[in-house]
């Protein structure tokens, strides 16, 4: 036999099969995320499907770092109570955009179908579910470990796709979000479950994707609870966000919970990013609720339940990111029947604009060190801003002409450099005398509605009986 045909043999005894795809390479400073060059992507798998499959109850693992324990392309497929197990390190950057060490990996037109099991990976940049490009996965009723860095719990990249329905999903080690996506982005539709992260810089949700959650838990120890980089979005819909935030990593200059903002690392195109949050608990243990640096933002915010016990409510300003003099925040705030406790902070090359619409009440300050290159403030008649210390704003643009919604208490409220009249009584003794509710309905009507109606009812019986005794006599 000749030395080629003998070289031949024993590749193809000791290499797993080997998959090669052309995804886009790490982009320069004038890529944009996901666009594409000639750089080919090996894919390395203990199993393949690349014909549509339906199993149940089987085992797919891979001990061999660089490796996918099952790696799926072009059909569908279901598993059913799979157990996948992951062990082995990667280094190569490629596992993090491309999900080269993934425990799963979904791309080039495959879509898997996950219903129930446990997925868990031991090995640096090991992300359990990773669906990559054109990749689509489902999962149900699945559970979720990993436990070294740089290894998330579901992620996508290059424009993957992710629909999860109640996991339990833990995170333990460093860089390791529990929803997680990357370079190139995607969307990610979560419903109910579990997701927590104990290691530094995890938090439960990174964000340079689409990404929704919906009836769920979220919590993080050591880290932000959600960060949104550039252009990309998080939505939390009747979801508990919880985030002590016991440590700053090496990039982490402040605690917070909420952190938008641009690296300028090419993992996100440059925009607005946008956090919305409606009907959930949001908590913080450590630091501000809300911090924007270095980006365009977005913050919609509707009938929430918010606790801090530490640090200011939103802080805009410069940070580490981008260039020195131009990296502060652009925020817009809307407040829809929102209660906000606490104080804004925004520095001198940052700008605020607030909108309160229906029964939204704001209880703190608004730049109280007068330093904000800009700030305007919308309020509908049925809002209230009750000051706790000295506000100032740029502009004022209020539907109640005679400022009776905005309690002063004793502070100042600045506008343009005038102090403006307002409502002389203190917010307190109002709530007191049971003109505005405790839950930040301002409508008197509403906080009596029951008596009245059960009154009326009693007029209107009153008022037939009567009727009807004189019609029987004249009968």
């Amino acid at each position: 036999m000749k030395k080629r045909n003998i070289g031949i043999l024993i590749l193809m005894l000791i290499s797993p099969l080997i998959v090669t795809a052309a995804p886009p390479s790490k982009p320069d400073g004038n890529m944009k995320p996901g666009d594409n060059n000639s750089l080919n992507i090996t894919y390395k798998a203990a199993t393949t499907f690349s014909t549509s499959k339906t199993e149940d109850s089987k085992t797919y693992t891979s001990t061999t770092g660089g490796e996918n324990a099952l790696l799926v392309s072009d059909q569908e497929s279901v598993i059913t109570n799979p157990i996948i197990k992951k062990v082995g390190d990667e280094t190569s950057e490629n596992s993090d955009f491309y999900g080269t060490n993934a425990g799963i990996l979904v791309y080039k037109n495959g879509i898997l179908n996950i219903i129930g099991g446990t997925i868990t990976t031991d090995g640096s940049h090991a992300n359990a579910v990773f669906s990559y490009g054109t990749g689509k996965i489902n999962l149900d009723n699945t559970k979720i470990l990993t436990t070294k860095n740089n290894s998330g719990g579901i992620m996508v990249a290059g424009g993957g796709s992710i629909t999860a329905n109640n996991l339990e999903v833990e995170t333990s080690g460093n860089s390791s979000a529990a929803i997680r996506s990357d370079r190139g982005g995607g969307v990610i539709s979560v419903e109910s479950g579990v997701y927590e992260t104990s290691g530094v810089g995890s938090p439960v949700i990174y964000s340079t994707a689409n990404i929704t959650v919906n009836n769920a838990s979220l919590k993080a120890t050591k880290s932000e609870g959600v960060v949104v980089e550039g252009a990309n979005s998080v939505i939390l819909n009747n979801t508990t966000l919880s985030d002590s935030n016991t440590t700053l990593n090496g990039n982490s200059e402040t605690y917070k919970n909420i952190f938008l903002y641009q690296s300028m690392s090419g993992d996100a195109e440059s925009g607005v990013a946008t956090f919305t949050a409606k009907d959930s608990t949001i908590k913080t243990l450590k630091g501000d609720t809300i911090f924007v640096t270095n980006t365009k933002a977005v913050i919609n915010l509707e009938a929430n339940e918010f606790e801090n016990t530490d640090g200011d409510f939103l802080r805009i300003q410069t940070g580490k990111w981008g260039n020195s003099g131009s990296n502060g925040g652009v925020v817009t705030l809307n407040l829809k029947d929102q209660i906000i406790n606490g104080s804004i902070v925004v520095d001198n090359i940052s700008s605020l604009d607030i909108k309160m619409e229906g029964t939204s009440i704001f209880k703190g300050s608004i730049d109280n060190d007068n330093q904000a290159k800009k700030i305007t403030l919308t309020m509908s008649k049925d809002s209230t801003l009750n000051l706790e210390n000295d506000t100032y704003l740029d502009e004022l643009s209020n539907e109640d002409s005679t400022n009776t919604n905005i309690y002063s208490n004793g502070f100042k409220l600045i506008v343009a450099g005038e102090e403006i009249t307002t409502n002389t009584g203190t917010y307190q003794e109002i709530i007191d005398s049971g003109v505005i509710a405790e839950n930040g309905n301002n409508n008197f009507f509403n906080d009596f509605k029951i008596p009245i109606i059960v009154l009326s009812l009693g007029v209107i019986l009153l008022v037939f009986a009567i009727i009807l005794k004189r019609f029987k006599k004249k009968s």
